[in-house]
């Protein structure tokens, strides 16, 4: 089993060059099995990390970034493979501390359905 970790994040006007470096300077407690950092409009940098193990392992996450480098807190969702006989909802975007509460998440819907990472 694996888990794909998601933490998004979107920069202050004009500073998505340093968020995106401060992002890849970042190093984890454990190294994850696959690291890869996207761009996209609007100054926002997207960082995947895969690890070995369930849903509900502990795995290390990044950390929020310095406030005034952002406009907003950073999304953060998990992912596990999906396979034939696992639908698309889960529910798991509803546990605590996976995508509800400070930290993991902010506003309602995240990692829950349609429209998540829109803010």
């Amino acid at each position: 089993m694996a888990v794909t970790l998601m933490w998004e994040a979107r920069a202050a006007e004009g500073r998505g060059g340093e968020l995106l470096a401060w992002a890849r300077a970042q190093r984890l407690a454990a190294e994850p099995l696959r690291r890869e950092t996207f761009v996209a409009p609007q100054d926002r940098v997207l960082v995947l990390t895969w690890w070995p193990g369930s849903y509900a392992s502990e795995v290390p996450e990044l950390p929020a970034p310095p406030a005034d480098l952002v406009t907003r807190p950073v999304h953060r969702w998990r992912f596990e493979p999906a396979d034939e006989g696992h639908g698309t909802d889960s529910g798991h975007g509803t546990d605590p501390g996976h995508g509800t509460d400070p930290g993991h998440g902010t506003g309602p819907g995240h990692g829950t359905g349609p429209g998540h990472g829109t803010g």
